[in-house]
């Protein structure tokens, strides 16, 4: 389970020929994280809506006899002075422990989640997930036989609920958007300075991935659809010049506009343009040609993880058993 600052989402599966098998899912949009840019606190509202969804999971994985979980939560436990508090609110009213995750670690388990949609004939990878509070970024070296090594990592301090609420959402002044393009360019620059990624890409060797609601949406808009459907999204290309055209017909409609966007709607309409702003930040610094949509990412992290920890602890007691039986035909 991920419990970031916008959504709370849940993955229950089981081991599967070298995977895994979704058995049940749950997303939810709380915005945990509403309001603490500017007070430092998680509000009573956002966690009274976030122990509701958070129950919900909790029944979930009891319906399923879950026997092995992790539940993580990220940016807005790690900025909220009141974290502590909510936490042990969830421990006690639902039962579930919530393990606040380090920036790095969070972008570790989304290059995990999402290592299915890297294309090793590449020589490089860049891999950003948009959050509600931060932005990840991952520059990777793609080695043979599906390894990957991480080469640098950064956290940039803004997501789509911190950024609206720096600049707005429902209601945007003319320099807005421009303004929030301005903000996240900083700390991309900075990253490019450091690794000198637009280089690899003018040389044809990135492949570039987004996971986040931000690329999964506009990935719905351009595709036209008018439910949104996982499987037409996940591990699609998308050129970037007709992504970078939505970008900038959704920060200059209004909101009503955007809420009839189907893939859009009212949860996400006042959001959308702070997510168009970061992904424009990211195009203008790194003009690569195609992007390749994910529908996953910490979750699916966590399940990787959680099935190799299994693994080697049945790899332990094999050893034992065998130990043991080695002793009794010796004796």
């Amino acid at each position: 389970m991920d419990l970031g600052t916008n959504n709370c989402r849940l993955l229950v599966a089981k081991p599967e020929a070298g995977s895994f098998r979704v058995v049940d899912s749950f997303s939810r949009i709380v915005r945990l994280g509403e309001g603490v840019s500017r007070t430092g606190l998680l509000s009573s509202g956002a966690m009274d809506r976030t122990v509701e969804a958070l129950q919900i999971c909790a029944d979930k994985m009891q319906r399923q006899g879950v026997s092995r979980m992790r539940c993580v939560a990220t940016e807005v436990c790690r900025q909220a002075e009141n974290s502590t508090e909510f936490l042990d609110r969830v421990k006690t009213e639902v039962g579930i422990e919530l393990d606040i995750i380090t920036t790095e670690e969070e972008a570790g388990l989304a290059v995990d989640g999402c290592s299915p949609l890297l294309d090793h004939r590449n020589k490089n990878a860049l891999v950003f997930d948009i959050g509600g509070g931060s932005t990840e970024l991952v520059w990777l070296r793609l080695r043979n036989r599906q390894r990957t090594e991480v080469l640098g990592w950064t956290s940039i301090p803004y997501g789509v609920v911190s950024l609206t609420e720096r600049h707005g959402g429902v209601t945007l002044s003319g320099d807005a958007y421009q303004n929030m393009i301005a903000d996240v360019t900083e700390h991309i620059a900075r990253f490019e300075e450091q690794h000198g990624i637009a280089d690899f890409i003018r040389q044809g060797q990135v492949q570039m991935l987004g996971t986040s609601g931000t690329v999964t949406t506009l990935a719905g808009v351009h595709f036209g659809l008018k439910r949104y459907n996982r499987r037409r999204v996940d591990g699609a290309w998308l050129h970037t010049s007709k992504m970078i055209e939505i970008c900038e017909r959704l920060a200059n409609s209004n909101y009503d506009d955007r809420v009839q966007e189907p893939c859009i709607g009212e949860e996400r309409a006042d959001l959308v343009v702070s997510g168009c702003a970061i992904v424009q930040a990211m195009h203008n610094q790194w003009p690569i040609r195609k992007l390749r949509v994910a529908d996953r990412g910490v979750r699916e992290g966590l399940l990787v993880g959680l099935m190799k920890e299994a693994d080697r602890e049945q790899d332990t007691a094999d050893k034992v058993a065998q130990k043991t039986n080695l002793s009794k035909v010796e004796t």
